[in-house]
């Protein structure tokens, strides 16, 4: 593999493994957030400025830069920034400097804050990061007009970055948007579908939802990274594949969360999912693995009593001793292996390679 500037590209086969001490994973892997996170910052924080000032701040309340009303909040409430440091690491990856890959990093945060506008309405969620949504604190209609302004930006933005690949960048977004776009009708349309029976959501269509809704996103911004930091194809399909499988075991991580997740660290109350009536993997696997076992989690789900309390308890118990909880972190490692094995097959640069299965690593271990 030919070198480009900002670092040697070599074949690497080292790595954290999934038994890595936690503390070691999640103190490394936090650096790498941090740093990839700060790169991208102000031109994230530049393409935000573009926007009218009332998307804008909208945009900046769903980022956690500001209180509604525009006040900016210190410290910051955002995210982990997964997807943005992917699209940086993986363009380090393949020996290029990681400001090659800022444009893609931008475009692809501000379509996951898109799309968590339009999910939370959609989900009726009125808190996320213990804060209030966006249409909880300015209205539905004006959080859907945030969520079009930001992914009309996010195509625009990208669509300017200078290079070669940038058509070839465009219709990779461009695909992503359609893939999430089914990933979501998808999981809409499970909410009407039966727990058991002929009409019941199965794991793999489960699993080729989350890949769509999850994945498709995740895989598009170590894809985007990779290609506008000139990695030949081959490489650019391996790290997309492994954003991919990352994204499977994301959401696998967010559902145990969303049952057993600590309240002070999901800013959700605990059992929540279960409290929704949602159709997430561990109750899923639950119900597969024991159909004749599962007939007391059935019952509660399907009753019309409201699952709270000592219920939404009794169910949690239940599906964790049906195997849905052990079911679910399987489903993460399987997912985390398979994209650490596409990470594996192509030459990276070894810190970078190290970096990325750090982060890995870090995921993994918020499961357990």
């Amino acid at each position: 593999m030919t070198a480009r500037p900002g670092g040697s590209a070599t074949r690497t086969t080292t790595g954290p493994s999934d038994t890595a001490p936690p503390a070691a994973a999640g103190t490394g892997a936090a650096r790498t957030l941090a740093r990839c996170r700060g790169l991208v910052r102000p031109s994230l924080s530049a393409a935000i400025g573009r926007l009218h000032p009332w998307t804008a701040e909208m945009a900046a309340f769903s980022l956690g830069w500001c209180e509604a009303g525009g006040t900016p909040r210190v410290p910051s409430a955002e995210g982990k920034g997964v997807r943005q440091t992917l699209a940086v690491l993986c363009a380090e990856a393949v020996g290029a400097p990681g400001e090659s890959a800022v444009a893609g990093a931008v475009a692809v945060e501000l379509v996951h804050a898109f799309s968590l506008m339009h999910d939370d309405i959609m989900d009726g969620d009125g808190t996320r990061r213990r804060r209030e949504t966006v249409w909880k604190a300015y209205g539905t209609g004006p959080a859907v007009l945030a969520g079009d302004a930001l992914l009309a930006l996010a195509v625009q933005i990208l669509a300017e970055a200078p290079g070669t690949r940038t058509g070839a960048a465009v219709g990779r977004l461009s695909e992503t948007l359609g893939e999430l776009v089914r990933g979501q009708a998808q999981d809409l349309l499970f909410e009407s579908r039966p727990w058991t029976g002929p009409g019941a959501v199965r794991l793999d269509e489960y699993r080729a939802m989350a890949e769509l809704k999850t994945g498709t996103l995740l895989g598009c911004a170590a894809a985007l990274g990779a290609l506008t930091g000139g990695a030949p194809a081959g490489t650019v399909t391996a790290l997309g594949l492994a954003g991919r499988h990352l994204g499977v075991a994301f959401q696998a991580v967010d559902d145990l969360l969303g049952i057993w997740g600590d309240p002070a660290v999901t800013g959700k109350p605990v059992h929540s999912d279960l409290r929704q009536h949602k159709k997430t993997f561990p109750v899923l696997a639950a119900l597969a693995a024991d159909p004749v076992h599962s007939r007391d989690l059935l019952a509660l789900l399907d009753s019309a009593r409201p699952l709270d309390g000592r219920r939404a308890e009794e169910a949690a118990a239940l599906v964790d001793a049906l195997g849905g909880r052990a079911a679910t972190v399987a489903e993460a490692r399987r997912h985390l292996d398979s994209a650490r094995a596409c990470l594996r097959s192509v030459p990276l640069a070894p810190e970078s390679a190290r970096e990325l299965e750090g982060l890995l690593a870090f995921l993994l271990h918020r499961t357990v």
